[in-house]
């Protein structure tokens, strides 16, 4: 991808040439979320750690591979964001910023909404995203997300929280999430948008016996600080081999 051609330039001449820059535009995965709980005044906390998120794995990744580089980061990613409000706020979150290239990835929350009419309106979000993208001179990569969990965790108290993660694994067991990504897959070939399938990776894993619940940090959808390495790794491999 230019991308990678566009950081290996930079550095080769740290003098010339504008400094490349990466957005990520998604959901509380891409924004860095991870545990959550229920405090006494019983409003959902959610643990940020931005330190920990696969953007900023990303980031170091390139550091260690480019160590006299520089790379911007945006992370456009916001908890409880799904395809169409991403699509709404993409000009304003991610494009003026003029980012060679955008990473867009939704599905957990937009596979909540059922398979009809929410799989069509997810697609019709995918595939503005990725026509204003390259209609502005960016690259884009979508990227899947991680599965949610396949059971409830013995541990979970809250009845709130419980709900949520029953909703999640019904959504996970039933195959719609699948339905989602397989769908968006399907419209990023259309748009000549390179997968970086890192759901597909997931479900290797639960296929080899691998408790993939026990890889989420709120034992609902959150992957673990560990798996975001998956995520970061697998992006670099993309933007290399596309």
């Amino acid at each position: 991808m230019k991308i990678i051609e566009k950081i290996a330039n930079k550095s080769k001449d740290l003098m010339n040439g504008d400094i490349p820059t990466i957005a990520f535009l998604g959901d509380s995965v891409t924004q860095g979320c991870f545990e959550v709980y229920m405090p006494e005044d019983n409003n959902v906390e959610t643990v940020y750690d931005a330190e920990n998120a696969y953007h900023h794995q990303v980031s170091k990744i390139f550091s260690m591979l480019y160590p006299n580089t520089p790379v911007n980061i945006i992370n456009a990613g916001i908890s409880g964001d799904n395809a169409r409000h991403g699509y709404e706020r993409l000009k304003k979150d991610v494009l003026r910023f003029n980012p060679d290239l955008v990473v867009v990835s939704f599905g957990l929350n937009d596979a909540t909404n059922g398979q009809d009419e929410g799989i069509e309106a997810y697609k019709t979000a995918l595939r503005n995203i990725f026509t204003d993208v390259e209609n502005a001179g960016c690259e884009v990569i979508f990227l899947t997300e991680n599965m949610m969990n396949t059971y409830i965790f013995y541990g979970m108290k809250d009845k709130f929280i419980k709900d949520i993660a029953e909703m999640t694994m019904d959504t996970e067991n039933s195959g719609m999430l699948k339905k989602y990504f397989d769908a968006a897959k399907k419209v990023a070939e259309e748009c000549g948008v390179p997968v970086c399938d890192v759901y597909s990776k997931w479900r290797t894993l639960a296929q080899n016996g691998v408790d993939t619940t026990a890889l989420l940090s709120n034992d609902i959808n959150h992957p673990t600080r560990e798996m975001n390495w998956l995520f970061a790794y697998s992006l670099v491999e993309t933007m290399m081999t596309n």
